[in-house]
């Protein structure tokens, strides 16, 4: 130790006299003490040539430079090498580099990110050389396909549509234990179970639902057999209603509209309408609007695939279906039911105040011989009578609903992998789990996609894959009620969810034919769907991709594709509700819907029947559109969803409202607002594109940054101006209100059916001002708002508003 500090003193002494020689030699006084601190120097001198091999000395005597010759020339050289020494390590440096980054770059051109691959399964023997390195989108493609080809999908979807499940039921309080237990061997992070306790609607057996005749005199006649008691309508209003039947077709307001002006008034009468085109609800919703008492629906035969090879429905045989205009219980709206938490008695402004009640096509053959009136228009006509539908009146029936509400138990089941990146942005798939009947299509099809998409993606990270995001399955309960439970499950995390949720893909429905695809989703998905159709193979066109049999049929593809998101879908909640871009894919029979839904004959073997034997490979396309889908949405660095296709959007409505553009100048109003907005939304999008594309990709902050800009487009179009509670479908594009566009553009359609036609004129039923004006503010100020959401930080928002 003394030696150490012996060496650090001299070091200490040696430093600053060498420096003081330099300067002083300049200056020039104190000429006695500087020969002695050269002399201190001249000792020092192995030390200090160590660490300044060319140093700065000031002039010394001719005496004092032996070696003087000697250094010239090697100074001098270094010199004149140094700048070509530079330029050349410069050079190699600058080469290795571009050579690097374009190497690398060239071999992850669709995900940003790699994975090392730990193999902890010791039964699995991989055919693709997983284990050697990283995993880019092809590794994980193959993967992810070697892996679903292991499932057996047919059997499980034969196995569910085998077991009882109706909410509430102890056959789905079973199955819930067993696909709770299924999850749970699976190599999932967590799994767990939420309960909630709703209000549903079912029929009371002592005293069933009922149709009678009623005589002139009004004396209660014949009673017309309900074939199946079983068959009712959730939420349908109790009690019972007298009046004369009128055929109304599906039950559209254009076709009711249609119906008053043949002469024939809905007021105080029984509709009879067909299954199909719109919800129950909506069928309901419109004939009470009309004035109707009531309401049967049939099964029109002629809607149906007439083609002898396929099954088709028994004419005995009622449709089933819920009729509260909304989703989640309706006696809770706008609140989770958890433990049974009991609100102010409060219900859903979307239930009915009508009885319904639904009825086979031979009952309803039976009363359509009866009609008298006016010939139904040619397009209305159907195939049950061997001569035309009138539309009425016809004779009077007695119709008597005596449902019961129960309070009653249902249960979600989740299984999530962590994201290793953002474990905090959930990427979400879930498929209803329940079913009226055997439910084979409605959501056995749906349950096995998930069950053999749980199992795929656990193999897959037991060979090293974990998402950058985290993946969360959900098995649901109550959708055939109105997607209780996944609406449940929204209420319940509102105020987590549309910060947490990137994406919600919805399973249900999924394999209802094999002729056509359609994707039922938001703007935001379709550039993603797009991509990922031509990455699987057609299911029934051997050697298409999807996307090819799709561009065969229509060149304009998401024409031939995109559909909006129904109501009664699970994901229309995460959209409309929520604010999370969702979709919903499903296979058609061909401009025919599938027969067997939400009936007692939707069996695993009709479904078989109607796709001749196809079901497996269209349930695996379904799984591999779906489970593609989600790598991309999970495992890409930067989120794969299109922010700018709502100005095309926005852009597309903006040319049905200027067909209003004269009507309302002659008013003195204009929709430059509109327009101002929605250009400040098209800039703001371009700008986030310009950004995202000249920063650095792998600045994790900023990364995060604009994926969480991204993932809130959504939400950005809820209208902050109307309260959930009295307004829950708060999305001016798909929801439901006179906040958004839908409801103003049928405001605007009663300018040109107003009877005065004059600018000032004003009634409850035609065009008023006021609202106009109130519905232009909440419009405007909601999509100027998605435009300032998305130019990031205030300092940042340049609109021209």
């Amino acid at each position: 130790m003394e030696r150490l500090w012996g060496l650090f003193q001299r070091a200490q002494q040696l430093s600053p006299r060498s420096s003081q020689t330099v300067y002083q030699r300049v200056e020039g006084p104190r000429k006695g003490h500087l020969e002695e601190e050269e002399e201190d120097g001249e000792e020092g001198a192995e030390t200090l040539a160590h660490f300044c091999p060319m140093e700065l000395r000031g002039p010394e005597p001719l005496g004092s430079r032996p070696r003087q010759p000697n250094l010239i020339p090697w100074a001098a050289a270094g010199r004149r090498a140094a700048p070509y020494l530079v330029l050349t390590a410069l050079l190699i440096f600058t080469g290795a580099f571009l050579l690097g980054y374009v190497a690398f770059r060239g071999s992850c051109q669709a995900c940003g990110d790699s994975v090392l691959v730990v193999s902890e399964d010791v039964n699995y023997e991989p055919d693709l050389d997983f284990h050697q390195g990283r995993l880019y989108w092809s590794d994980l493609q193959a993967m992810f396909l070697q892996f679903l080809g292991e499932g057996c999908l047919e059997d499980t979807i034969r196995q569910t549509s085998l077991r009882e499940r109706v909410a509430g039921s102890a056959g789905m309080a079973a199955l819930t234990q067993d696909i709770r237990a299924a999850l749970s061997r699976q190599k999932l992070d967590h799994v767990w179970t939420d309960t909630h306790y709703v209000g549903l609607q079912f029929p009371d057996p002592a005293h069933p639902n009922t149709l009678h005749w009623v005589d002139e005199a009004g004396k209660v006649g014949e009673q017309l057999p309900l074939e199946d008691p079983d068959v009712y309508c959730p939420y349908s209003a109790i009690g019972n209603v007298t009046g004369e039947l009128v055929y109304a077709h599906y039950g559209r307001p254009k076709d009711l509209q249609d119906l008053r002006a043949r002469g024939v008034d809905p007021v105080g009468r029984l509709l009879l309408v067909r299954v199909g085109v719109i919800s129950f609800a909506q069928k309901v919703t419109n004939a009470q609007d009309f004035g109707a008492q009531g309401v049967l629906i049939y099964p029109e035969p002629a809607d149906f695939s007439q083609d002898p090879p396929k099954p088709s429905l028994s004419s005995q045989q009622a449709v089933y279906g819920h009729v509260h205009l909304g989703t989640g219980d309706p006696y809770t709206p706008g609140f989770p039911s958890f433990n049974q938490t009991q609100f102010p008695p409060v219900a859903s402004s979307g239930l009915p105040s009508i009885p319904v009640q639904p009825i086979s096509a031979d009952i309803a053959s039976r009363l359509l011989r009866k009609l008298k009136g006016p010939v139904a228009p040619q397009e209305w006509q159907g195939s049950l009578l061997g001569s035309p539908y009138h539309l009425g009146p016809g004779p009077r029936l007695r119709l008597v609903v005596n449902n019961h509400r129960t309070s009653t138990p249902i249960n979600n089941i989740f299984g999530c992998i962590e994201g290793r990146t953002e474990p905090d942005h959930y990427v979400v798939i879930g498929a209803q789990r329940d079913a009226w009947g055997p439910g084979a299509a409605k959501s056995a099809v749906g349950t096995a996609i998930l069950l053999e998409l749980v199992r795929t993606f656990s193999s897959m990270v037991s060979n090293g894959f974990r998402p950058r995001r985290s993946l969360l399955f959900i098995s649901w309960d109550g959708g055939d009620f109105g997607s209780v439970g996944s609406t449940e499950w929204l209420e319940g995390y509102l105020s987590v969810l549309h910060l947490k949720a990137v994406v919600y893909v919805s399973l249900d429905n999924a394999v209802l034919g094999d002729d056509k695809f359609h994707a039922k989703t938001s703007p935001l998905l379709t550039s993603l769907i797009e991509s990922v159709l031509k990455q699987v193979d057609s299911p029934n066109h051997s050697g298409q991709t999807l996307y090819e049999q799709v561009v065969f049929t229509n060149p304009s593809w998401d024409a031939e594709v995109i559909r909006p998101l129904p109501m009664d879908s699970s994901a229309y909640s995460f959209t409309a509700f929520v604010g999370v871009p969702a979709v919903e894919f499903s296979f058609m029979e061909d401009d025919q819907a599938y027969p067997f839904l939400h009936t007692k004959e939707d069996t695993y073997e009709n479904l078989h029947k109607v796709l001749q034997g196809r079901l497996p490979a269209v349930a695996q396309a379904v799984a591999q559109l779906a489970g593609q889908l989600l790598i991309r949405l999970s495992h890409d660095r930067l989120l794969p969803l299109d922010f700018g296709r709502y100005g095309d959007v926005v852009l597309r409505h903006i040319g049905n409202l200027n067909e209003f553009s004269g009507d309302l100048k002659a008013r003195g109003l204009t929709l430059q607002w509109v327009y101002s907005a929605r250009g400040d939304y098209i800039r703001a999008a371009e700008k986030l594109r310009q950004e995202i594309y000249s920063s650095e990709e792998r600045d994790e902050r900023l990364t995060r940054m604009y994926n969480v800009r991204i993932m809130r487009v959504e939400f950005y179009f809820l209208s902050q101006y109307v309260s959930p509670a009295d307004s829950p479908f708060r999305h001016i594009f798909m929801g439901r209100g006179d906040h958004t566009l839908g409801a103003l553009l049928d405001h605007l359609r009663l300018l040109r059916s107003n009877s005065s036609g004059t600018p000032g004129a004003t009634s409850s039923t035609g065009f008023q001002e006021s609202r106009f004006r109130r519905q232009l503010a909440l419009l405007t100020w909601t999509l100027q708002g998605a435009a300032n959401a998305l130019s990031g930080d205030v300092w940042n928002i340049d609109n021209n508003f």
